[in-house]
């Protein structure tokens, strides 16, 4: 179903005058044109100018999500992807919620920076949330049989915008490391075995010259003269 352009021009129209200025069983008209609700028109249409805010209020919202320009196939996309949040995250029961998240607390939770540490927490709120509006949305849904694209939409862009909020938190949450502990961090890289050798070497240096003391001993002799006697 696209999105009647000329209507949605309409609607903005009337949306656009002063309240004082609005016919409001024109306005009561609009809504039942957008939803299609007889019980919801009955209702409003014996006092329309008493349910004023009630008209404005849902008019105000269906002309918010025409001017998104969202189809009713984009909706039933971002539908299916909610079910299948549904089925990955939000839990059939409390029980098995908190055992997953147990399960996803790291060993080192404690040693973690406060922020990181908040991300847990965060999480965990995140998905009651979750919950509570798809609980909401499953209740709108029953309500009504022809549950319009306006009313779904709000639920199911919160939920799919918490669900990129939650991996996001678990991604950073995980893959955090600990920095090294200072000691190993500072310390000094140990000097190679073989520095020492260049002492060793000059203690070995005066060897040639004890080899020198030695050669003219070899060499230097003494002669000893015999003189006769005459």
């Amino acid at each position: 179903m696209k999105t009647d352009n000329k209507f949605t021009q309409k609607l903005q129209e009337f949306m656009n005058k002063p309240d004082s200025e609005k016919d409001w069983a024109e306005g009561a008209i609009l809504l039942l044109q957008l939803t299609g609700n007889q019980i919801i028109y009955r209702n409003i249409s014996v006092n329309p100018k008493g349910k004023a805010e009630f008209i404005k209020g849902n008019l105000q919202k269906h002309l918010n999500f025409r001017l998104a320009k969202l189809t009713h196939d984009e909706v039933n996309q971002m539908q299916s992807q909610v079910d299948e949040i549904v089925t990955k995250v939000i839990k059939p029961a409390e029980q098995s919620e908190f055992a997953e998240f147990k399960a996803g607390k790291r060993p080192d939770h404690d040693s973690l920076p406060e922020d990181i540490q908040a991300l847990y927490v965060e999480n965990l709120n995140i998905v009651h949330k979750m919950r509570e509006l798809h609980l909401r949305l499953r209740t709108l849904s029953t309500e009504s049989t022809t549950c319009p694209d306006s009313d779904r939409y709000p639920f199911l862009k919160e939920l799919i915008a918490l669900d990129k909020t939650l991996r996001s938190n678990w991604e950073t949450y995980d893959h955090y490391v600990l920095e090294s502990s200072p000691v190993i961090a500072t310390e000094p890289t140990p000097e190679p075995e073989h520095v020492p050798e260049p002492a060793q070497q000059s203690e070995q240096a005066p060897a040639p010259e004890s080899a020198q003391e030695e050669k003219p001993k070899k060499t230097t002799r003494k002669t000893t003269k015999t003189t006769k006697k005459k």
